[in-house]
């Protein structure tokens, strides 16, 4: 097929045009289903022996499978972000994770368009571009409904106390948080798209569908059939869960196919599938370093794409993606287009009649969807694809890609026609071409603006739903709270309001996972080094100043209460002088924790000093992180 690739002013113009050329005009029903974390290689059609997907193949085979789509950033709200208003995340108002960062007021969206142009648009799932009380939310934003979650940190538990419905409280009385309750929240949400598409279905929709699984906290029923598929394996427990999630979306996938048959509606929607960013290398492993189900690691060849989720390498960015409408995309095609999340917003502007606005980045992809007869012209291609995520840059001109690993950091550049694991750095050999793209990439950067909040408190009160808590102010949230048994972490203890972290080797930012939360007497809020951009690796340090010279005879360590164990202490030193900056080159104590979420003492002789430090050196299950809920330190009484 030809491809013309052009500048983005001129692209401006054909989209604005709002015209799409098929001989038939009717606009279809849009209906895209983004499966949370799905790794490039992890469904069945992609040769994945592990995983059952018959559904996802059946689409990938009766519609078009991208070969070199890519996510808008490699982490979740700012992709988000992304897909919805078709910028990329040099010019988003979403480019952090925190969670909750709003959209601007006013920002358009895939939804806002569709919505003036008669749509009937719901959304089901996660959101991540605006908490409530924000300019942020969805119903503000296209959305005649929006089913869900609205923070990514509510989105962590898949039985909360309540979800959201265009900002209000839908509540499950029986959900505790983490992974303790009677209804499961997927069932919820799933349910509710389906209902949408039955009652519109004599009318335009879009019905988006950003579900969270397999994303975890890795829970499923144990009576939900997908488990059965798994139960039996001699897989990590982990992996099998992850691997049932997986199979449950795949039957919910098939479920929305017979649903649009069944409504007589299926030859006039567009289904999209696709991940939301890369793969993660989960349940990696010295047999399995790339992960146990091999996200990012091609299960043919073996090769693999660099990185994971989190980075802009390949294995950060690379989603499955497929494309179905039957009777109009030629089924069994594979596509070698390079495209990403900004594409989206165009291309499903064009098929409904709608203009799109002049300041995006995407490309529309109807000619490569149905053809340039149908279309009525030739696919074009991006003069350049471009992320920032956490002081990480990329962008891709090409098979030329330069990524800055992190700010400040030397440019890196690779060929990925004939590299792509990205492991041959060609920055000195190729000065004309990395200055080039760095050209492009100041270009495409502008500043931040995020949208805003008018009331933080029901925001955070959803961020603490994921624990299951509800009913505490946002003051009292942030004041010391109790253990439910006190005794047993403070009992004796150097006081909380007395201590203080002094130096840290490292902390993860991007999602608040801060050194000083290991003594906020919360046990919901943990200290976790840094993954994000880079991990840091053993060994990981905290000094703490306990506020006057003490004597200490023991300390006390909690472990992350969620299901989690990423980070927990392995292997631990202690060393107690009356400098932060100077302390003995031997540990005065060294330990090593079990694998349990009880408070573990250790008890040490005798020793006077003012600071503590604290190294780490491993952890429980030989991961590079290390984490805390909270820590303690025993007097001497």
């Amino acid at each position: 097929m030809l491809r013309v690739v052009i500048g983005l002013s001129i692209l401006s113009c054909v989209l604005c045009s709002g015209q799409f050329c098929c001989a038939d005009q009717t606009r279809p029903n849009i209906v895209y289903i983004m499966a949370d974390e799905l790794g490039y290689f992890e469904p069945s059609y992609m040769g994945n022996a592990n995983i059952q997907t018959p559904n996802i193949d059946r689409l990938a085979m009766g519609g078009l499978r991208f070969s070199q789509a890519l996510a808008g950033s490699s982490v979740c709200a700012p992709t988000r972000c992304c897909l919805m208003t078709g910028k990329h995340s040099g010019h988003t108002s979403v480019r952090s994770n925190g969670g909750g960062t709003p959209l601007r007021e006013g920002e358009i969206t895939i939804a806002t368009l569709l919505k003036q142009g008669g749509y009937a648009t719901g959304g089901f799932g996660k959101w991540g571009c605006g908490g409530r009380g924000s300019t942020g939310v969805p119903e503000i934003h296209g959305f005649d409904v929006f089913f869900g979650y609205y923070d990514q940190v509510h989105a962590h538990t898949y039985y909360p106390p309540y979800l959201i419905r265009n900002s209000q409280e839908v509540s499950y009385p029986g959900n505790k948080g983490l992974s303790s309750g009677d209804t499961y929240s997927h069932y919820e949400i799933f349910e509710a798209g389906k209902a949408f598409i039955r009652q519109h279905a004599k009318e335009p929709f879009f019905c988006y569908l950003p579900i969270t699984p397999p994303h975890g906290i890795f829970d499923i029923p144990d009576d939900d059939p997908a488990w059965a598929i798994y139960e039996g394996r001699t897989w990590p427990e982990q992996a099998k869960r992850y691997a049932a999630m997986v199979s449950m979306v795949d039957r919910h996938v098939g479920e929305v196919v017979e649903l649009l048959t069944s409504l007589g509606v299926s030859e006039n929607t567009l289904i999209f599938f696709s991940g939301d960013n890369g793969g993660a290398d989960y349940f990696a492993s010295p047999e399995f370093p790339r992960g146990f189900h091999s996200a990012n690691k091609h299960p043919k060849t073996g090769v693999e794409f660099r990185g994971k989720k989190g980075n802009l390498y390949e294995g950060g960015l690379r989603v499955p993606m497929i494309a179905y409408w039957p009777g109009k995309i030629q089924p069994g095609r594979e596509s070698d287009l390079l495209c990403y999340f900004p594409d989206i917003l165009p291309t499903v502007a064009e098929l409904a009649g709608a203009t799109a606005p002049k300041d995006i980045d995407g490309i529309s992809l109807v000619p490569e969807l149905l053809g340039t007869e149908a279309a009525g012209r030739a696919q074009i291609e991006h003069e350049y694809l471009y992320w920032e995520i956490s002081g990480q840059t990329a962008i891709r001109k090409g098979d030329w890609k330069a990524v800055q690993p992190k700010a400040n950091a030397n440019w890196e550049l690779y060929d990925l026609r004939s590299d792509i694991s990205e492991t041959q750095d060609l920055a000195l050999k190729h000065p004309s071409e990395l200055n080039q793209l760095k050209a492009l990439a100041a270009q495409a950067h502008t500043p931040a603006e995020e949208g805003t909040f008018f009331n933080r408190e029901i925001h955070e009160r959803d961020r603490r739903a994921k624990f299951g808590r509800q009913d505490e102010s946002p003051s009292a949230a942030s004041e010391p709270k109790s253990l439910s048994n006190p005794n047993e972490m403070n009992s004796n203890a150097v006081p909380l309001n007395q201590a203080k972290v002094v130096k840290f080797s490292s902390e993860n930012r991007g999602n608040r996972k801060l050194a000083r939360h290991v003594i906020d007497g919360d046990p919901a809020s943990i200290w976790h080094t840094q993954f994000t951009p880079t991990v840091e690796k053993h060994p990981h340090e905290l000094i703490l100043d306990l506020g006057v010279e003490r004597e200490l005879c023991g300390f006390r360590y909690l472990a992350r209460q969620d299901p989690g164990w990423n980070g927990a202490f392995g292997k631990v030193q202690i060393c107690i002088s009356n400098s932060a900056d100077k302390f003995a080159p031997d540990p005065w104590s060294q330990h090593e924790f079990t694998k349990s979420k009880a408070v573990q003492e250790v008890l040490f002789e005798k020793c006077r000093g003012r600071y503590v430090r604290l190294t780490i050196l491993s952890e429980v299950n030989g991961g590079p992180w290390a984490s805390a809920a909270e820590i303690g330190f025993i007097e001497s009484r």
